[in-house]
């Protein structure tokens, strides 16, 4: 049970680690996955592990800081814009850009479950060909 309470005040504190993790997500704003951040992160201090880079970036997606994209089929993308949006991923170079749209928050209420599933939350992402994919295919 220790370990618990050591493991949430170590959540909830804020760290020197977490606060550069939070640094580069917002300063990169192409939706990184956790090796990108990891990467900008090493650039200012080249003794930080990519351990603690990926487990900062879970404690701040837990914490709603910043907004954890799963992404079918290719890794998890972080977000600075953390209120719910909607996605497209590239399919030609894995890109993965907002959506600008209203967010739907009551389609859920729209969906019936033959299984008797209660949905409480929803993410889509769109794919496609972004437009510099698009260009570069008609050259």
């Amino acid at each position: 049970m220790a370990t618990t309470a050591k493991q949430d005040r170590a959540a909830t504190r804020n760290t020197i680690q977490r606060t550069l993790v939070l640094e580069a997500v917002r300063s990169l704003h192409n939706h990184p996955t956790s090796a990108d951040v990891y990467d900008v992160v090493r650039e200012r201090h080249p003794n930080i592990s990519r351990a603690t880079v990926y487990r900062n970036l879970g404690v701040l997606a837990q914490r709603g800081e910043v907004l954890r994209v799963e992404v079918p089929n290719g890794a998890d993308r972080y977000d600075f814009h953390n209120k719910p949006h909607y996605h497209a991923k590239c399919r030609v170079c894995g890109g993965v850009y907002d959506i600008d749209m209203p967010y739907q928050h009551d389609i859920a209420s729209h969906v019936s479950d033959a299984h008797g599933f209660t949905i409480e939350h929803h993410e889509i992402i769109f794919e496609g060909v972004c437009a510099r994919c698009k260009k570069s295919a008609e050259n």
